[in-house]
């Protein structure tokens, strides 16, 4: 069922009409830590969509658990399918090589994808890259897939949710009639359309909001922790530099 999640995006679905239109441009994926219930659907969406081809190796299923209150037998019945134990990192089935000989490169794997992507400045600026990604896809009848991405051109990577989307159709930059041979061909924006996948589009952004909050998570599940742990222990810091401000006053008073 992961291979052919991955095989049926490959399918193209007919032209599409009355839509709206989306250029190019970061957008915001909105992440919040704090929201479990985002957090655990994204797990399921993940395990459901993107698992049959790239892996989390970096992160196990009992972290995962502990982190996300999911109960482990539920993380066994539901997020386990290849029979591995709960301390296991979530890896996945596909072989590099079956994944080179169907898309022409290995599937990466997505512990790091957002911090990959962040500019070494930005942090949710990665977020933000895979979360615009996931929402780029269009129809491209030249492309071995059938479909292209407007924020990465010529990606490998099939559109896998495309029964939920819908596929956008391209939007052409109109070719200038001053310049001898200039092409229509390029895309600088892509056309949605309501109502042609299974979810709305309202739905599918906040989908894929939640599958980018996940991996956002599984870069660093410890962030949480650190960013709660960071006010006591400055507080505590300030605290104690005050007491040793105090003692070295103390002990130098007779000196002076």
């Amino acid at each position: 069922m992961r291979k052919l999640a991955c095989l049926l995006a490959m399918v193209l679905l007919p032209g599409l009409a009355g839509a709206a239109d989306v250029t190019l441009g970061l957008m915001d994926a909105e992440v919040d830590l704090g929201d479990k219930a985002s957090l655990q659907r994204g797990a399921k969406y993940f395990v459901n969509y993107c698992w049959g081809c790239h892996s989390l190796k970096y992160l196990r299923y009992q972290r995962l658990s502990r982190d996300l209150d999911i109960p482990d037998e539920l993380v066994e019945k539901y997020l386990i399918w290849d029979g591995s134990k709960i301390s296991a990192p979530m890896t996945n089935a596909m072989r590099a090589k079956q994944a080179k000989d169907w898309f022409g490169t290995a599937a990466p794997d997505l512990t790091l994808v957002t911090r990959r992507h962040d500019g070494g400045l930005n942090l949710s600026r990665g977020a933000d890259w895979v979360y615009t990604f996931l929402n780029s896809f269009y129809r491209d009848d030249e492309s071995p897939t059938g479909v292209n991405n407007l924020l990465l051109p010529n990606a490998a990577m099939p559109h896998v949710l495309w029964r939920l989307q819908g596929t956008a159709e391209p939007i052409y930059k109109p070719a200038d009639p001053h310049t001898p041979g200039s092409s229509q061909r390029e895309v600088v924006g892509i056309r949605l359309v309501e109502g042609v996948g299974a979810l709305s589009e309202a739905e599918y952004h906040r989908m894929t909001r939640d599958i980018v909050n996940f991996l956002v998570y599984a870069s660093e599940p410890f962030k949480s922790t650190r960013k709660a742990l960071g006010v006591p222990v400055l507080f505590f810091l300030i605290v104690f530099l005050a007491i040793i401000y105090l003692l070295k006053r103390e002990y130098w008073k007779d000196v002076h």
